[in-house]
């Protein structure tokens, strides 16, 4: 049997009930094929719904230039690599592609923003997604093909790869960069105490009236959350998982997250969470969580580490929750049977 999800009823986390009428403006939107959830605390209604307005169209304008197969920028770019042919892109698109080639340096290429092909090989690029299994032959060629974002080089802003089947999908950044884009736009209008919330990537400016803003993570396999923590300004967390985007083939489940060393859905992971600090907070928590993911349970505290990320939690097939010591003082766990095993 196969069985589709809807993206964004499992992934978002979830924003802990407030108490009494205190000024809290909130609003959702549905953009990056996820729900957005905006909350701003303390702030007469109308300057918080222009922020909140001017956040969503935002959003909407990175949705447009980074977009993975609908019409975009992104989308002209591959179509150009796939040609083999070179595509002029934004300056800000410039600044993108150098910052996830980065990261994916710095993860040894566990997070792979090249390997759009992959993704879409296996039914994901679409918003109603309808599952298949590709052949063996058709994985392996493009395991065998090996693309990299070092295989882009930009030049007086046109972007070529020496590699065509480098089809860029930019999943795993677009929602921390827009939370980091969030809030430079809050604090532009006077914002100082907001959480933004896209698809279970949130971050905290400020805080709640006299208390943090409290977040629950998503339990990977119930409705709810598996744990609370409180977040302070400038902290995001992130959390992957396979229950956001897969199928199910009898009892196997095939998720979005792709490895990109064999070219099948990552298994043994149920999700993987990161807290994250500091001016690029949010780009943080989306871009860090895939490599800790993608290690699975035996590797993911080198991955975690190589990352510079020291407050992280994985949940293993059998919802054994791994964790580092400086995350689990953080959560406080709504399930009391749950069997932990803290790492440094």
């Amino acid at each position: 049997m196969i069985r589709q999800i809807s993206v964004f009823v499992a992934a978002a986390l979830l924003l802990v009930a407030c108490e009494g009428k205190e000024p809290l403006y909130q609003e959702q939107g549905y953009v990056f094929g996820t729900l957005v959830e905006i909350s701003v605390y303390g702030e007469p209604e109308q300057s918080a719904r222009q922020a909140v307005s001017d956040v969503l169209q935002e959003f909407q304008r990175l949705h447009n230039l980074l977009h993975a197969w609908q019409p975009s920028e992104l989308s002209e770019l591959n179509a150009a690599f796939a040609k083999n042919d070179s595509a002029a892109i934004s300056g800000e698109l410039v600044t993108i592609l150098q910052d996830a080639t980065a990261f994916s340096l710095q993860s040894n290429g566990l997070f792979n923003p090249a390997i759009g092909g992959l993704v879409e090989l296996w039914g994901f690029h679409s918003d109603e997604f309808k599952p298949v299994q590709p052949s063996e032959e058709l994985i392996s060629k493009w395991v065998s093909a090996n693309p990299q974002m070092s295989d882009i080089t930009i030049e007086h802003g046109r972007a070529r790869s020496k590699n065509k089947f480098v089809q860029v999908d930019l999943g795993g950044y677009a929602k921390g960069y827009a939370l980091d884009r969030a809030a430079e736009l809050m604090h532009k209008h006077g914002i100082h105490n907001a959480l933004i919330n896209i698809g279970g990537n949130v971050l905290a400016l400020g805080q709640h009236g006299n208390r943090a803003w409290r977040v629950g993570i998503q339990h990977p396999r119930k409705p709810g959350a598996l744990a609370t923590l409180e977040l302070h300004d400038g902290e995001a967390i992130g959390t992957s998982g396979d229950y956001q985007r897969y199928f199910m083939v009898g009892t196997k489940r095939f998720c979005h997250l792709i490895k990109p060393s064999n070219g099948y859905p990552m298994q043994g992971v149920q999700s993987v969470t990161v807290l994250t600090h500091g001016t690029r907070a949010g780009v943080m928590s989306d871009v860090s969580s895939k490599p800790l993911f993608i290690a699975g349970a035996k590797d993911w505290r080198e991955a975690a580490s190589r990352m510079n990320i020291s407050e992280a939690m994985l949940v293993d097939e059998l919802g054994k929750v791994h964790l580092t010591s400086r995350l689990q003082k953080r959560l406080e766990f709504t399930d009391k049977n749950v069997q932990l095993q803290v790492e440094p």
